[in-house]
């Protein structure tokens, strides 16, 4: 077999796995207006160290319309969102575990950190985390999850930017 025949063979092999490799990750990019959204659970509990310190258990439920962002052919229709922050005048860390509903029930769970900070009253969070898991046509999903907030914690309205890189293991 001739070089040339050999090398390209071996570009067509790549390109194929490269392709292959390519359809496997999948991304999904939207964003989520204020409103909808509502603390359902908050307990705070004051540090005592200085001023504004806090330490907060909440639960955040987010409902969207029937124009909500569609994975995989299903249509995601709740957010639940429970974590735990450490904030001083809503500047911080936190952890957060999130539960993707969709209108099928299917549910993709994340866990995520994110730093937040405040400026003249106003909050910006960014948030980073991994798929942790899934349900049904889920089951097998891991990927990266981004977000990029502008919350009030006190009225729960909350825009939220979303990144979610995915795939699925075989």
């Amino acid at each position: 077999m001739s070089l040339r025949r050999v090398a390209w063979i071996a570009a067509i092999c790549l390109g194929v796995a490269a392709s292959a490799s390519a359809q496997e990750k999948q991304r999904a990019s939207f964003v989520l207006p204020p409103g909808n959204s509502k603390y359902t659970q908050q307990h705070s509990l004051d540090v005592g160290d200085t001023a504004e310190h806090k330490l907060r258990l909440y639960e955040l439920q987010r409902t969207l319309n029937a124009d909500g962002p569609v994975i995989e052919g299903t249509r995601l229709v709740e957010l639940w969102i429970r974590g735990i922050s450490d904030f001083i005048e809503v500047s911080g860390l936190a952890t957060a575990y999130s539960v993707y509903v969709f209108e099928n029930g299917d549910r993709i769970f994340a866990r995520s950190d994110l730093v937040a900070a405040s400026d003249s009253g106003k909050s910006t969070t960014l948030a980073a985390g991994r798929i942790t898991g899934g349900t049904g046509k889920f089951r097998n999903i891991r990927g990266i999850i981004r977000v990029a907030s502008s919350p009030d914690p006190r009225s729960g309205l909350l825009r939220s930017a979303f990144d979610i890189d995915y795939w699925f293991d075989k």
